[in-house]
């Protein structure tokens, strides 16, 4: 089952349904749906991907997927999860822009990693991120991750992958 973790100002939780009007306003935000998966989507594509949250993701206990609370409120989300791009587990974290610049991404990546190395045992977990992401990129190297290959997407754009090793 999908633990609970705590970080200094953060609660990463399993969604519940009622998160849903929560996660589909995160996913709808261009500014953040532009950095996920294969950027923005259709509302009904999000409101799918909420639903296999729940009908695939938790009910298969396939991988760790949590919504991310402060003082009560969703405000992002957090996944670690088998990749085949890394070859192993990749972390995957959103959150609000009106969040962003408080350090909080920073606090939400220190926990994904925590729970890969100290719950799942993991040697290394990966991110992939977007060439562009200059803010992604620069937070993930000052928590460790160093960049590993570049791997080229249909579209002809760039997305870095980053390997934190343990230790």
């Amino acid at each position: 089952m999908n633990p609970t973790l705590r970080t200094e100002r953060l609660l990463l939780e399993p969604y519940t349904p009622d998160d849903e009007e929560d996660f589909v306003a995160l996913f709808q935000d261009r500014r953040v749906s532009q950095w996920m998966g294969d950027g923005p989507a259709t509302e009904a594509e999000d409101r799918a991907l909420f639903g296999r949250i729940f009908t695939k993701v938790y009910a298969q206990e396939l991988f760790d997927v949590w919504a991310v609370r402060r003082d009560g409120r969703l405000i992002g989300h957090a996944e670690i999860k088998p990749t085949d791009m890394a070859q192993g587990h990749e972390i995957v974290y959103a959150l609000t822009p009106e969040v962003w610049g408080s350090g909080l991404g920073r606090e939400l990546a220190r926990a994904i990693v925590a729970h890969g190395f100290e719950t799942l045992g993991l040697t290394e977990v990966h991110a992939t991120v977007a060439a562009s992401n200059s803010a992604s990129l620069a937070l993930l190297e000052r928590i460790g991750f160093e960049h590993v290959r570049d791997v080229t997407e249909d579209d002809g754009s760039t997305t870095h992958v980053l390997t934190r090793r343990q230790g």
